[in-house]
């Protein structure tokens, strides 16, 4: 029996796991998985980095050829671990430059769990080099970034996957089908979009010496070059607009994605945002504290705000969105969906995420694991395979996932200017507005050459 079948066979338990696989044959899900062993690398051992790859371990037949760290200590356990998981027992070989990583090995898949401003360099090399890449969102940290990674992707035509994983969800899938789809909401005209889970790093550490096994220099990259004041790993980085989007970016992305999916939408006519640091002063975090925003299109709105401090309105959904429409309303998340129809005579659905702990009972003991996002990850990976062997668009295809990351950084820029902004995709301009246009790449840092779409 094939692998793609085994998987099946797992997934087919539960009403909710059944209805993912089937609404997953839709993006090529049927296809017969013929066995191969697929060639892959790792750059960015970090948390993430290794959650995506054991997913994919756990799906596929991969051999692991190599990864790619700055960090010798966090690389040196990565190694450990991925020759405790993977069925051939070997090790690695081990990087800390990307770039000869690609040049010295043949490899089908990259995956890239590196912080945001490497994202755009790494998977343009990658895709160069003729792998297929599976890289984390946001898929870059400015527009023109984005614009380069989906031409360099059409190019040397080869599957790029977004880690933007919830449509690949099972309850959320479901949710879709079920009650999206099936019109169950009638015409959705407002669409809330939330994060209030406190989650921005903001201390004040000293500057210190980089310890030996971090290589700064290149974990800085193109970005600006930082005093170093502590391991950037984890939370701290993303506390930066050198080096991310802040909680837009990081969060904003995945509830925004996830409703253009579910609504079949499509790039903003207009977007407008607003914002800053208002209650946490008191430490070096230079991201946004409070941030509403607002992604117009024709007859509908969908309005975003977080907060890293207070309470959410709803403490059932601190991260999540919800769909209101003239016959119901959907509040949806990670964890969970409730349908709620206007009708009073209507019937309320609810449903929960699903778990499979059982099933992959490595889940149970891997450090830091999101227990409830694994099922996701695998679907996706198995998506990320069967657009590989079909060559046709995964489900997040990077130029997908460059719309919703867009359309996060324009808002941060609607907030920094302070003035709406509407994107020409075709043109690739902010429309009359040249302050803003030239704002759509950020300068690189010597000798970091910025991707030029036109050019890859």
């Amino acid at each position: 029996m094939d692998l793609l079948n085994i998987n099946r066979r797992r997934f087919l338990q539960g009403a909710t796991a059944s209805l993912a696989l089937s609404t997953l044959g839709a993006y090529g899900m049927d296809m017969p998985y013929q066995g191969k062993t697929w060639r892959v690398a790792l750059i960015g051992t970090g948390w993430y980095g290794k959650s995506d790859l054991f997913r994919l371990i756990q799906v596929a037949p991969v051999e692991v050829i190599a990864l790619c760290d700055v960090d010798k200590n966090q690389l040196d356990a990565a190694a450990k671990l991925v020759s405790q998981r993977q069925k051939s027992g070997k090790t690695p070989k081990l990087y800390g430059d990307y770039r000869k990583l690609l040049a010295e090995n043949q490899l089908d898949i990259v995956l890239i769990g590196t912080p945001d401003h490497w994202h755009a360099l790494q998977a343009i090399d990658a895709v160069k080099a003729g792998a297929n890449v599976y890289v984390q969102k946001p898929i870059s940290v400015d527009v023109m970034e984005g614009e380069a990674m989906v031409a360099a992707a059409r190019k040397y035509n080869k599957v790029v996957q977004v880690g933007t994983q919830r449509k690949s969800t099972p309850h959320l899938i479901e949710a879709k089908k079920n009650i999206v789809d099936a019109g169950l909401l009638g015409k959705v005209s407002h669409v809330e979009m939330c994060c209030y889970i406190h989650m921005r790093a903001n201390g004040n550490p000293p500057t210190q010496p980089v310890p030996a096994f971090l290589d700064y220099e290149m974990w800085t990259g193109p970005a600006p070059l930082r005093p170093y004041d502590g391991l950037p790993h984890i939370r701290w980085w993303r506390t930066f607009k050198e080096y991310g989007n802040g909680i837009m970016g990081d969060m904003c992305i995945h509830m925004f994605d996830t409703v253009r999916w579910m609504l079949k939408l499509g790039w903003p006519t207009k977007i407008s945002s607003e914002g800053g640091i208002y209650v946490q002063k008191e430490g070096k975090s230079n991201i946004s504290d409070t941030q509403s925003a607002v992604f117009e299109y024709p007859e509908l709105n969908c309005v975003w705000q977080h907060r890293t401090w207070g309470s959410p309105n709803n403490p059932a959904y601190p991260w999540s969105f919800t769909l209101y429409g003239d016959k119901g309303t959907l509040w949806a998340s990670t964890m969970q969906y409730d349908f709620i129809p206007q009708a009073k005579d209507g019937e309320k659905i609810h449903k929960d995420v699903v778990y499979e702990k059982e099933k992959y009972p490595e889940d149970n003991t891997e450090e830091r694991i999101e227990l409830n996002a694994a099922p996701a990850t695998r679907l996706h990976m198995l998506d990320f395979l069967a657009a590989i062997e079909k060559k046709s668009r995964p489900v997040a295809d990077i130029e997908e996932g460059h719309i919703s990351t867009a359309s996060c950084l324009l808002a941060n820029l609607s907030m920094d200017l302070k003035r709406p902004m509407v994107y020409d995709p075709q043109k690739r301009e902010v429309v009359g507005d040249k302050e803003a246009t030239a704002m759509l790449a950020r300068k690189y840092r010597s000798p970091w050459v910025h991707p030029d779409p036109k050019k890859v």
